[in-house]
């Protein structure tokens, strides 16, 4: 039985530790914040619950496949509720399309009779590629350890597959080999951003995404996505994880091997094996020291080298009445995306809020997260991350709420009148972002998926320290809840058993 110390109880680290306790392991998990669940956050007001973070579930065969290894089936614990509409867009000409919740060919007929034309033959052809993709991709890529580009390189002998990803082609580059009508491809470009990513950069591999969303489904969670992360804490302390909460790692101990940790504060806790659910710039540019910077120093240049994901500026608002016509997902294009990715990534002039965003609202249509006659509406914008030195500070109140005002005046410009309904609203900028999960910059998802380099060589999840292994959203095989699900299992996996 090995003694292991998870730093961070976010949904990557939460769900390694499970496993390794099942493992027979001793595991204690290390939070920063007063709770857990990382950027699974909760706000309530007057029985208006808000989701903060994630607000849709795909893939929930791998957290149904942690469930049952750790115990009991998923759904003991928490209601999926299925999505008969994943998502209602409204693009800047004001078509509506409203996107069924699973069904690649019930998707292409929506399209089709939304879109005309042959956009229904198109999707159905992109979706094609994109399933091929995904089954090249899926055990290669995503459920198993990456080691750099030896394992790109190792797949060259299968020309087919490679053909079949096209590494050296974008998500845009790739869409437009197959789609023609301007509002679909505006719809494929934001899958970017599923990973906080430019469509004109992100690999072509980023076509699986939707094709996972459409084939497996779009899922709520009946009181929202939290509970999800209540269910996995309560699992964990079931089967022995122990827990200690504002509690912050100050250094890893690893001259030459793993010893533990040190807080602030410079309490010791020992550790065989370290797994950090932290932000692995966080984990290489603070928690090693000595000798262990030696051994790390191609991964720290490596990620020096990536391009941080985007950020997110949120609003939080307690709505009077019912909205017609709202769905539970809702995005409102801008009529100029690549002015959106340019500002956020600060592309041909300095990092800047977006003037005309895209905006989505989550309006719940979940009545243990709204009174009755009411609505609770987290809105999300793409942001530039909370950086001081390149003149984009957060910080400033008053920018925070100056930007919440002109994202509201856009969204009444678009047709959903705002002011006269709100009963209360929160604010929750880049900065609130890397203050409450320590995500440098308020990035969402670590690095981009700018670039081949940094779509498919993510951090890697064993690290040249023996017995340091690196789990979450910033590490292999990238950020959203599906992925650090798989990251935890591909970590524990590679533990073994005690």
């Amino acid at each position: 039985m090995a003694n292991v110390v998870v730093i961070g109880a976010g949904m990557g680290g939460m769900a390694c530790a499970a496993r390794l306790a099942s493992k027979g392991h001793q595991v204690t998990v290390l939070e920063h914040s007063p709770t857990w669940g990382g950027k699974l956050g909760i706000a309530n007001h007057e029985g208006h619950l808000f989701d903060t973070g994630p607000s849709l579930l795909t893939l929930p065969a791998v957290y149904r496949d942690l469930f049952l290894k750790t115990g009991a089936a998923l759904e003991d614990s928490i209601e999926i509720v299925d999505l008969d509409t994943a998502f209602r867009y409204q693009f800047a000409d004001g078509t509506v399309l409203k996107m069924p919740g699973v069904g690649i060919g019930k998707c292409a007929e929506a399209i089709g009779d939304t879109l005309g034309g042959s956009s229904a033959e198109q999707w159905r052809a992109f979706m094609k590629r994109a399933a091929k993709m995904w089954s090249v991709t899926r055990k290669p890529f995503l459920e198993s350890e990456l080691h750099g580009l030896s394992s790109l390189v190792s797949m060259s002998w299968r020309l087919g597959d490679l053909r079949t990803i096209a590494p050296t082609k974008t998500l845009r580059e790739l869409a437009q080999q197959y789609i023609s009508d301007s509002r679909l491809l505006t719809l494929v470009d934001r899958y970017a951003t599923y990973t906080g990513s430019d469509p004109r950069q992100a690999p072509a591999a980023l076509a699986t995404v939707p094709y996972v969303e459409q084939m497996f489904g779009a899922y709520h969670v009946a009181g929202g996505l939290r509970e999800l992360g209540r269910a996995l804490f309560e699992r964990a302390c079931a089967i022995g994880v122990k827990f200690e909460f504002s509690c912050t790692v100050e250094n890893i101990c690893a001259n030459p091997a793993i010893s533990g940790v040190t807080l602030e504060g410079g309490r010791f806790i020992a550790a065989d094996i370290v797994v950090a659910n932290a932000d692995a710039s966080n984990v290489y540019g603070s928690l090693l020291t000595g000798e262990a910077l030696t051994k790390t120093k191609s991964a720290t240049k490596s990620l020096r080298k990536a391009t941080p994901s985007l950020s997110g500026f949120v609003i939080l608002l307690a709505m009077s009445g019912v909205t017609p016509d709202l769905e539970h997902h809702n995005v409102f294009f801008p009529s100029n995306y690549d002015d959106e990715f340019d500002s956020v990534f600060g592309i041909g002039k300095p990092a800047c809020p977006v003037a005309d965003p895209t905006i989505y609202i989550c309006n719940p249509k979940d009545s243990k997260m709204s009174p009755p006659g009411s609505e609770s509406w987290y809105v999300l914008v793409n942001a530039p991350r909370h950086d001081k030195n390149a003149g984009m500070d957060w910080s400033v109140e008053s920018l925070a709420q100056s930007y919440a005002s002109s994202v509201l005046k856009t969204l009444s410009g678009r047709g959903v009148e705002v002011d006269a309904r709100v009963k209360w609203q929160e604010v929750i900028s880049p900065a609130d972002l890397e203050r409450n999960t320590l995500a440098p910059g308020g990035s969402i998802y670590g690095s981009s998926s700018n670039g081949m380099r940094s779509a498919f060589l993510r951090p890697e999840n064993t690290t040249k320290i023996p017995n340091l292994y690196l789990v979450g959203g910033s590490a292999h095989p990238g950020g959203g809840l599906p992925l650090v699900g798989m990251s935890a299992e591909i970590v524990a996996s590679r533990i073994g058993r005690a």
